[in-house]
């Protein structure tokens, strides 16, 4: 789907796309493409997709031998995509379904060009929900990565970087400049995906409850923050006065499960 097919389609259904939505659409097909690739899509897999939009991504996905689910928070795209693509759609914002609502524990693959000002919430909601899941490939903010990248001991390392490494192995693919996209955004996006590895922690929304607890105050020592074990602490090579951003992200599993 390139620009022009983007411009005639949103004039045909009389669409014009919402800020409010954070609606961007990608409109160039070979990058679409090498989205969808990164996928690994096995034959019977199946697939999420958060944010179909006018479906760059999803006239290549059900091109695959799977089973493909949308969830479209505009009620004018969701109409659109179901009646084009042979694919179950639920028009509702994401981060509002129930886990139950969708089936979430049946998907093995996750993909979206997800809104910069959800971005947070929609991973978060997605390692949380989708516990068989083996890959994601999401586009997110650029500018975003640190805080997704970011290692203990440093200003941006929080609970979106403490999951993302707790679910499995993250790699920066590449970039997509603004005019890939109608409207243009003002931010570069990046490509990134997540992949769980065979010994990767199984999240709850309790796990990340504690986590956000955990730096609620990143100035207070951690015991300040949580209820956790003094003696785990320093089996695990910390002081009782360790901050939540000095700990590993695999120890705040050990610390968890105690």
């Amino acid at each position: 789907m390139n620009k022009s097919d983007v411009l005639r389609l949103t004039e045909e259904i009389g669409f014009l796309p919402e800020s409010k939505f954070g609606q961007n659409f990608l409109c160039d097909d070979e990058f679409s493409k090498r989205i969808v690739d990164l996928c690994n899509l096995r034959s019977g897999d199946r697939v999420l997709e958060i944010g179909p939009g006018l479906g760059s991504l999803t006239s290549i996905l059900v091109s695959n031998d799977i089973s493909l689910t949308a969830v479209e928070i505009d009620k004018r795209l969701a109409e659109y995509v179901e009646n084009m693509y042979d694919c179950t759609v639920f028009a509702n914002d994401y981060t509002k379904l129930k886990p139950d609502d969708y089936g979430a524990s049946s998907f093995d693959v996750a993909v979206s060009n997800i809104p910069y000002y959800l971005m947070t919430p929609i991973m978060k909601k997605l390692m949380t929900d989708l516990k068989n899941s083996r890959r994601m490939v999401l586009m997110v903010e650029k500018d975003a990565l640190d805080r997704i990248l970011a290692k203990p001991k440093t200003k941006q390392y929080g609970p979106l970087a403490v999951l993302c490494s707790n679910y499995g192995d993250i790699n920066v693919e590449f970039d997509l400049s603004g005019n890939l996209y109608y409207p243009v955004p003002k931010t570069i996006s990046t490509v990134i995906t997540l992949t769980r590895r065979a010994d990767s922690f199984c999240i709850d929304k309790d796990y990340v409850a504690f986590l956000d607890k955990c730096f609620n105050n990143r100035r207070k020592k951690l015991l300040n923050n949580v209820d956790v074990s003094s003696e785990k602490l320093v089996e695990l090579g910390y002081s009782d006065t360790v901050r939540a951003e000095e700990i590993r992200s695999e120890d705040f599993i050990k610390l968890y499960v105690v």
